[in-house]
């Protein structure tokens, strides 16, 4: 059987949502600030507006499709 040759290619959708540091963790936004806001407090919404790092049990998965 042929083994199929060539790059790996970025998925893109990941690579908009994700950011890595230089210490090479990786950054995500939050979720939960997209609508239905009037009802959400002001310090609530200034935290839901701050990035935040992703949890290790997931970051491998990221990294993949980051390609990293």
């Amino acid at each position: 059987m042929a083994r199929i040759a060539g790059k790996s290619k970025t998925r893109k959708g990941v690579a908009k949502r994700f950011k890595v540091t230089g210490s090479g963790r990786i950054l995500r936004r939050k979720q939960g600030k997209r609508h239905l806001n009037r009802r959400k407090n002001s310090k609530r919404l200034r935290r839901l507006g701050q990035a935040t790092l992703v949890s290790p049990a997931d970051e491998k998965a990221v990294k993949m499709n980051l390609l990293l």
